[in-house]
């Protein structure tokens, strides 16, 4: 897959919108910065990190209720026409990831692995 000009990487839905406006709320933050990294038992993990700036070659994101995501430069790729959720039960809370590059997972679900034409030597 290969970023569309004009059309976002990542869709939000409304519940993970709400919840990134209150962290970023709580935490004085100008928005989450989500990427990946190397690491996992699967080879790749998701990073969201709270940010005060927005770097230059961040993929901005504003949505609605004053959420705002970046998303790193070396993520874009992984991460378009990924829809991040955030989903709540008697058990846990959480940001999901519904990455169509996600070729396998672990059991935990916090490790990934893409697709290893999508170059994952970042």
């Amino acid at each position: 897959m290969f970023a569309i000009p004009g059309q976002s990487p990542v869709t939000v839905t409304p519940a993970a919108a709400a919840q990134i406006a209150r962290l970023m709320t709580r935490q004085k933050a100008a928005g989450l910065r989500i990427g990946v990294k190397k690491g996992g038992c699967a080879g790749m993990e998701y990073t969201m990190d709270y940010v005060t700036e927005i770097e230059p070659h961040d993929e901005v994101v504003d949505l609605d209720g004053g959420a705002r995501v970046m998303i790193a430069p070396m993520a874009q790729m992984f991460l378009f026409g990924t829809e991040i959720d955030y989903e709540t039960s008697l058990l846990e809370s959480g940001f999901k990831f519904r990455n169509p590059n996600v070729v396998d997972a672990c059991g935990c679900g916090e490790s990934i692995k893409f697709d290893e034409s999508l170059g994952t030597s970042t």
